[in-house]
């Protein structure tokens, strides 16, 4: 055969080949993780260390890109191009990244695209006049000073919606900072809560001021009210959002269920399948200590080793069925 015969057939190939790269490229869902720069305490929002065990927990899910920025939002414009769920662990407040410098209508673009948005502890916090009708609009939810509270406490979850983010979640307790009476849409329109526990009185022991208290919050309390500290939200453009308070403890990614949540979120937000069973991401604590930001105060190792003395860290709820 002439090699001119040989020429059609071989570019025929090549651009059917280059045509399924595009394809599976194209089903590829991208998650965009946010870290913020250093906060608090060791071992207290760790927000590099947190994103990077997402990536560790997600690298080997078929079909799932995760591309983390760390140390606050990325420099690059075009970082948030294509995102099929963005995600950010931050300070929050009055200098949470996403309301700085035009940022809310970076995301506004992508948001308008249908991508999911998450915060993770701090990050669900932003002035109510200064990117609260935003996060309301693509997370269902944020923390709203004088309304929302962020006491420490161990919340027991006993019980799950039908959902695809529990898939797999068994009860747990764990002690962290878990923001509670959230800013929701009027009725819970579009919000599916995904953690729910009673509210000890304890946490009510604080006076009123933009975090620790108010009389709405302290009824609830007082009602017995199941208080919502993760959710799930869908948008009516077809994004999804999702909101959890917990991480405060860094060392809560020892305990498996608490974990599972985060990890099956960040697959429901971008719209990729969550196996039945939901992720299943054996962490040594080892691999939980990697990547924290370099802060003054105690050893970690110290710490740990308290920790594996406190229960509340790993343990189910004792009971549960």
């Amino acid at each position: 055969m002439k090699c001119n015969q040989l020429i059609k057939p071989c570019i025929l190939a090549l651009l059917w080949v280059c045509s399924l790269t595009t394809n599976l490229k194209a089903d590829t869902k991208r998650i965009v993780l946010i870290a913020g720069p250093p906060s608090h305490g060791v071992l207290q929002h760790e927000h590099k260390a947190g994103c990077m065990l997402i990536e560790r927990c997600l690298q080997d899910v078929s079909g799932v890109e995760v591309d983390v920025y760390t140390g606050g939002w990325p420099e690059d414009p075009n970082a948030l191009e294509g995102a099929d769920a963005v995600v950010v662990f931050c300070t929050g407040g009055g200098n949470h990244l996403a309301i700085q410098e035009g940022r809310l209508a970076q995301l506004s673009k992508v948001m308008g695209g249908g991508a999911g948005f998450g915060c993770l502890h701090y990050g669900v916090e932003v002035p109510k006049d200064r990117g609260g009708s935003e996060f309301l609009e693509w997370m269902g939810g944020y923390f709203e000073t004088n309304w929302s509270v962020n006491p420490h406490w161990t919340a027991e979850f006993t019980s799950f919606p039908d959902h695809p983010i529990t898939n797999g979640v068994q009860p747990f307790a764990v002690n962290d900072e878990w923001y509670f009476h959230m800013r929701f849409p009027d009725n819970m329109k579009g919000v599916t809560p995904i953690l729910s526990a009673v509210a000890p009185e304890k946490t009510m022991e604080r006076k009123d001021g933009p975090h620790s208290g108010n009389p709405e919050v302290r009824k609830a309390v007082a009602a017995g009210l199941p208080q919502h500290v993760a959710w799930a939200y869908e948008r009516s453009n077809g994004g999804r959002g999702f909101g959890f308070t917990g991480l405060h403890n860094h060392l809560n990614w020892r305990n498996p269920d608490f974990r599972k949540v985060i990890l099956n979120a960040m697959l429901w937000l971008a719209k990729a399948e969550v196996p039945e069973n939901g992720i299943d991401c054996p962490l040594s604590d080892e691999q939980i200590l990697t990547n924290l930001d370099q802060k003054r105060g105690r050893n970690p190792l110290e710490i740990l080793r308290d920790a594996r003395q406190n229960q509340s860290f790993i343990s189910p709820v004792k009971g549960a069925k």
